[in-house]
């Protein structure tokens, strides 16, 4: 199996996605009473945070890239 990079802004997506419908479910399923608007901050709070995760992420493989690409070698190094 191919393996792929790591994604914490999907992961927290995700998670609070589920959270999400795991509320709704359990007020369909009789388990507790649950208000209309409960969800939109759940969803709203884990997009920002997801949001937030995916840039922090990207500016440090951005920063890492550059640092590797920059980095001196045998043969760019002065005799």
């Amino acid at each position: 199996m191919l393996r792929h990079e790591f994604q914490p802004g999907k992961l927290i997506a995700g998670l609070f996605l589920a959270l999400a419908g795991i509320i709704y479910a359990g007020d369909a399923g009789g388990a507790w009473e649950t208000p209309w608007f409960v969800v939109i901050p759940v969803v709203t709070g884990g997009l920002c945070l997801a949001a937030t995760a995916a840039f922090l992420t990207y500016a440090v493989r951005r920063r890492r890239t550059a640092r590797k690409d920059h980095a001196p070698t045998e043969a760019n190094e002065p005799a």
